[in-house]
């Protein structure tokens, strides 16, 4: 049977549609609005290869080590040489046209993989194999191809290992199914995906699913209390993109959301209500929770995709969450900085003398941390905060500790109150009242919990590096447990900021052999941890403000904007005691064998600078041309300066995002005034970024990114197809970024193909 229509199958026909194809037959049969189509069976698959007698030797080519990435970028690389330049049956071809001409006059289609060994219980296989959107009659049977090629991509391969699925009975069937033209379009979970409790949750954007599927847009949030029916909470997004069918070409582009539309809340409560009586319908007849995918169009609501949610921890019944089931208990808010939930007893912290009195397992509550606050964080079940933004040091440093954290909620310090128990949820951004339920040791807490959600992200064998951002050494052993290609970012700065001197104080008090020793220690812990991955070390870049804080600190400069002055190279170049024993600790650990490390320079403003911080390196001792070195491109001065300094013969250039795109826009953005114009993606920031990769590759010079926008997927779309060597993000972006870099590689390598 080379094809079979989704109104004729059930779940009970795994091995012959896959699992996706049986889920939407199954759908189908019970009335449920799935949009029509067939399945090109997996049994055709299986005679395809057969028949074009490629199965022994396709076989064969996956059969590598999971770990060993130029092995499985082979084996992708020959395997969809294998499917694609084998000729299909005649009969077969018939078969597939002739069915696709009965959907209708003219239709456009999707076309999505159906593994066999796919959406199950305890193995999703979520996003392993391929879909395609919007396709016609003419491309239908290129596209299946693809599908079937999908299977033998590295992601898939490396998981079906990590799954224990054998390669060779793994059979593939593929969707092709009437496209829904959707207005609005996202992913339900029926239950919480945690701890299965009755609370729907939504996520939805303008256009078709694949804007939020893919991660390129930030869809609405919304919750739907099942159990009292009713939403419970929701949070609009803006929205600046959707993805949508081109009328000229067909195909599926992405394009800007209308003005009007982009805060606009996508759900109503009605389609909200709808949405939640579809999900239960789905989730009663499958006997478990589901992750759905849906789409709107002219008011009517189609399902596009069930399989079970695999995430449920079963030992949670979420009684945790807060004191009183029946009531919200929200009571204060701000942004989720860093997931996960942690549980405990408020500590306010005031000063840093009152950092004692935190112990194991408390919530953190402060106007805003500081370094010195580090090792109390790293007790804390979590942390709130009045003041602060995404890239502020209470968020980046909870990340790479794995501590829940909500900042920026205005009023904590003076509405929670020491010994309230509270639960801090640092997905959603809430703090509630709460009680915590300790595992049968005792011993469990909320933010081991969240770390343990944290798992090591495998090596996705990207073209492009996937490095970590590091702030501090108590971070390393988590960072380097994500898989990362090493740290594109270890800030100096945070480990002299730690002791609580300024450099001069620091080594009038304990001497110059001291301050060296305690950078080369932070260093080399980190070092350590990532060996023989490399590690980027920056020197110095602390702003007056912050020096001004520490013992040392009275004659620091009084300036009006930091962030504009005594700071970065231009401070170390100026400050050369200071500078020459940073490098000196650099100097120090090569001569001990760490040769994974790399020296950065940041704040540059052109070659003459470059040239003078590499005099400094020689002056240390250090070899800039057997020792890798590179600078920060932060300010439009370097950007437009890349050849010059390129000619300096420096091993890579690295993009700070968030001074490049303050200085490039004139926004400060910390002032809440003009915050709305700051745009790391901003054509003209993008454009200093993408000329000066240009310029560095025409030198040999490697490029990477550092800064803040590095996580976001459309930035990452962008720097990769503009051919960046890596890009660095903070620690709990890790996976994504790896996703997404092997999603844009993966389809600059299928345009290649089609040119």
């Amino acid at each position: 049977m080379t094809v079979a229509w989704l109104s004729s199958v059930s779940a009970t026909d795994v091995d012959t549609v896959g699992g996706k194809a049986a889920s939407l037959g199954e759908l189908s049969s019970h009335g449920l609005p799935i949009p029509s189509g067939f399945t090109v069976t997996a049994d055709t698959y299986r005679q395809f290869i057969t028949g074009a007698g490629i199965a022994a030797e396709l076989f064969e080519a996956v059969d590598v080590d999971p770990e060993d990435s130029r092995a499985l970028a082979t084996a992708e690389q020959r395997a969809s040489e294998l499917v694609m330049d084998a000729e299909w049956p005649e009969d077969t071809r018939e078969s597939i046209l002739a069915a696709f001409d009965d959907l209708g006059e003219d239709p456009t289609v999707a076309v999505r993989s159906s593994a066999t060994a796919e959406d199950l219980p305890d193995a999703s296989f979520a996003g392993q194999q391929e879909t395609f959107l919007n396709v016609t009659r003419e491309d239908v049977l290129d596209r299946i191809k693809r599908c079937w090629a999908s299977l033998f991509t590295q992601r898939a391969i490396y998981y079906r290992d990590e799954q224990g699925f054998d390669h060779e009975a793994v059979d593939i069937a593929v969707v092709v199914q009437e496209m829904v033209d959707a207005e609005k379009s996202g992913v339900l979970f029926t239950s919480h995906p945690s701890t299965g409790a009755a609370e729907m949750t939504v996520e939805a954007a303008w256009g078709l699913g694949e804007a939020v599927v893919s991660g390129a847009v930030s869809p609405d949030h919304y919750t739907y209390d099942r159990d009292a029916d009713a939403v419970d909470d929701v949070t609009v997004s803006t929205k600046k993109t959707m993805c949508v069918r081109d009328e000229e070409t067909g195909e599926t582009v992405e394009r800007p959301v209308p003005e009007g539309k982009r805060d606009e809340r996508v759900l109503s409560d009605e389609e909200l209500s709808d949405l939640r009586t579809l999900g239960e319908l789905v989730e009663d007849h499958y006997g478990q929770p589901q992750d759905v995918e849906w789409a709107i169009d002219d008011g009517d609501v189609y399902l596009l995709q069930s399989r079970p949610i695999t995430t449920i921890d079963e030992d949670d019944d979420g009684t945790d969450e807060t004191s009183d089931a029946g009531s919200d208990g929200t009571l204060v808010d701000g942004l989720g900085a860093s997931p996960g939930t942690g549980t405990g007893a408020v500590r306010v912290v005031g000063s840093l003398d009152q950092l004692d009195k935190v112990t194991d397992g408390d919530v953190i509550v402060a106007e805003m941390t500081t370094p010195d606050m580090v090792p109390a964080m790293k007790r804390a079940d979590a942390l709130v905060t009045d003041e602060g933004g995404m890239t502020s040091h209470a968020a980046i440093v909870s990340r790479e500790l794995g501590v829940p954290a909500v900042i920026g909620c205005e009023t904590a310090t003076g509405t929670l109150t020491d010994d309230q128990r509270v639960t801090v949820d640092g997905d959603r951004g809430v703090v509630t009242d709460g009680t915590h339920t300790p595992d049968a040791d005792g011993e469990a807490t909320a933010s081991e919990a969240a770390t343990s959600t944290n798992r090591p992200a495998p090596n996705r064998m990207t073209a492009t590096d996937v490095k970590v951002n590091v702030s501090i050494p108590e971070a390393a052993e988590r960072a380097a447990a994500t898989g990362a290609d090493g740290v594109g970012l270890l800030r100096m700065e945070h480990m002299v900021l730690s002791t609580g001197e300024t450099p001069a104080h620091y080594v009038d008090q304990h001497g110059e052999d001291a301050f060296v020793n305690t950078l080369s220690d932070a260093i080399r812990s980190v070092a350590d941890e990532f060996y023989p991955r490399p590690v980027r070390v920056r020197t110095l870049d602390a702003p007056s403000d912050e020096f001004r804080q520490l013992q040392g600190g009275e004659d620091e400069p009084a300036e009006h904007n930091p962030m504009l002055g005594y700071r970065g190279i231009r401070r170390s170049l100026d400050d050369t005691d200071a500078f020459d024993l940073q490098l000196r600790a650099l100097a120090q650990l090569y001569g001990m064998g760490y040769d994974n490390l790399e020296l950065m320079f940041p704040l540059v403003a052109d070659a003459e600078d470059v040239l003078a911080a590499k005099a400094a390196m020689e002056r240390a001792g250090i070899d800039p041309d057997k020792r890798p070195w590179g600078v920060m491109i932060e300010t439009p001065a370097s950007a437009l300066s890349a050849a010059p300094i390129c000619e300096t013969d420096p091993d890579f250039v690295s993009f700070g995002t968030n001074d490049l795109t303050q200085y490039t826009l004139a926004v400060d953005r910390n002032n809440e005034a003009v915050a709305g114009r700051y745009d790391e993606l901003h054509p003209t920031v993008l454009g200093l970024m993408t000329d000066t990769i240009e310029t560095c590759r025409e030198y040999d010079v490697a490029t990477s990114i550092c800064g803040q926008a590095a996580s976001k997927p459309a930035m990452i779309r962008e720097l990769v197809e503009a051919g960046i060597s890596s890009i660095s993000v903070n620690v709990d972006a890790v996976h994504d970024a790896q996703r997404e870099a092997k999603r844009v590689e993966q389809r600059l390598i299928l345009d290649s193909v089609r040119e």
